[in-house]
């Protein structure tokens, strides 16, 4: 029997066979356990993707996994965009984090939506990948087909419901009780 891999599987994973030749310190790590294990390094990174894979759909903890995975690298990433010059992977960080934390908020859901699809916490992590690695920039599509369309068809009633709920607030926190109550429990007595 003769498996042929598709054209898009096999461009992939030429692209990354590329990349994990390409010097840097994950690369040089990989090159150690390459030569002392006899298995190629693309074999090594796919069977460590297809083990998270498989834990994202029957582990214990892959939510963890899941958020851990789309937290980590974009975390670094933002850090050296918010200190780099260049505006641009600012934005891209900044709206991934937007829909990162939307589908956050969605999560209070998941454990009703893994009992009818399992896979989700998989499906949400391949997604998340998507939205933040440089090759897809995710992120920018979603932002530029659903959200700011959204933002713009409906962003005069929100700035008016998060004025008037500011406007509350302020009103609201003039007569100090909250500080009055923080200063009786704090004081010693």
């Amino acid at each position: 029997m003769h498996f042929t891999i598709p054209p898009a599987v096999q461009k992939f994973l030429d692209d990354l066979d590329k990349k994990l030749h390409e010097p840097n310190v994950f690369t040089d790590a990989l090159n150690t356990i390459e030569t002392s294990v006899g298995i190629k390094r693309l074999h090594l990174v796919v069977g460590m993707i297809l083990i998270h894979a498989l834990y994202l759909v029957i582990g214990y903890a892959a939510e963890l996994l899941c958020n851990t995975i789309g937290f980590l690298y974009p975390a670094y990433m933002s850090i050296k965009a918010v200190e780099s010059a260049p505006k641009e992977d600012d934005t891209h960080w900044l709206t991934y984090w937007i829909i990162f934390a939307l589908f956050n908020v969605f999560d209070f859901f998941s454990s009703t939506v893994t009992k009818y699809f399992p896979v989700y916490w998989l499906v949400k992590c391949a997604f998340l990948l998507w939205l933040y690695l440089p090759m897809t920039m995710g992120a920018q599509k979603v932002y530029q087909n659903f959200v700011k369309p959204f933002m713009l068809k409906h962003q005069s009633t929100i700035d008016k419901r998060f004025g008037s709920l500011a406007a509350e607030h302020v009103v609201g926190s003039t007569d100090n009780t909250a500080e009055k109550e923080f200063e009786q429990h704090v004081k010693p007595n």
